[in-house]
């Protein structure tokens, strides 16, 4: 028993760090890493978004506690995409998730892809006024409840497109998925069985190992390497979702 909580402590230590630095790809990463392991997917997808709760509220303190966060951005992104979230939960019962992914996936390669521009652009150092501001929210709580997964992404893609400051955005965007990951969740907590405590307490252990870790990176990590890191991780993604989902990987 202790054995399988160590070796999923380092499946959520790997997880989180890379979700704290780059404000994107827990679930992807730790679901990965599960089903790889043998663990079945809906048993995976349960875990992670139960570890997600205790995960995100430790790494957005973090991110908090290092400086990395604006809180009136963490209100405008929580409220919306708390929102949005319930109502993605609840369509999400009524149509195919498989039909949602590819459309969020195929956005998120061109904002991937425009992220790196504006990172090889020169800069006059002023950060912009965000626009559509609740609508990313909303959009982002949304979609991560259709697609199982995708706030960092599409959050953080849309809000370093407009050339925000990378540390400010991952920090408070991951403050934000806190409270949007809690409404998400609440449906899935009553169907847990006791079988998967091993897993959950695992993830959580190692998320809250990782999380203060990472968050120092993305205070001492420059604006440019740091996003472009961001740029390829989406576009990355994005793609292994689009041939995962047409059954090419």
């Amino acid at each position: 028993m202790w054995e399988d909580i160590l070796l999923f402590m380092a499946v959520g230590f790997a997880a989180q760090l890379v979700d704290g630095a780059l404000g994107m790809a827990y679930g992807p990463t730790g679901t990965a890493v599960l089903l790889s392991l043998g663990v079945a997917p809906a048993t995976a997808s349960a875990s992670v978004h139960a570890a997600e709760i205790v995960t995100t509220g430790v790494s957005g303190a973090s991110h908090w506690k290092v400086g990395n966060v604006r809180w009136k951005l963490v209100k405008n992104l929580a409220i919306p995409g708390l929102l949005g979230g319930i109502v993605g939960a609840v369509i999400l019962t009524m149509i195919p998730s498989d039909i949602v992914r590819p459309i969020v996936s195929l956005y998120l390669v061109v904002m991937g892809g425009y992220i790196l521009w504006r990172a090889f652009r020169s800069s006059n150092g002023d950060e912009p006024e965000v626009k559509w501001i609740h609508a990313i929210g909303a959009g982002g709580g949304f979609f991560d409840a259709i697609g199982g997964g995708g706030w960092g992404p599409i959050v953080n893609s849309a809000l370093l497109g407009q050339g925000t400051r990378a540390r400010y955005t991952i920090g408070s965007v991951n403050a934000a998925e806190f409270f949007v990951t809690l409404a998400i969740s609440a449906t899935l907590i009553g169907t847990l069985g006791l079988d998967m405590w091993p897993i959950i307490l695992g993830l959580i252990l190692g998320g809250a190992i990782a999380a203060p870790i990472a968050a120092i990176a993305v205070k001492y990590i420059p604006d440019k390497p740091l996003i472009v890191i961001v740029g390829f991780v989406i576009i990355a993604l994005s793609l292994y979702s689009i041939l995962h989902t047409f059954e090419i990987v």
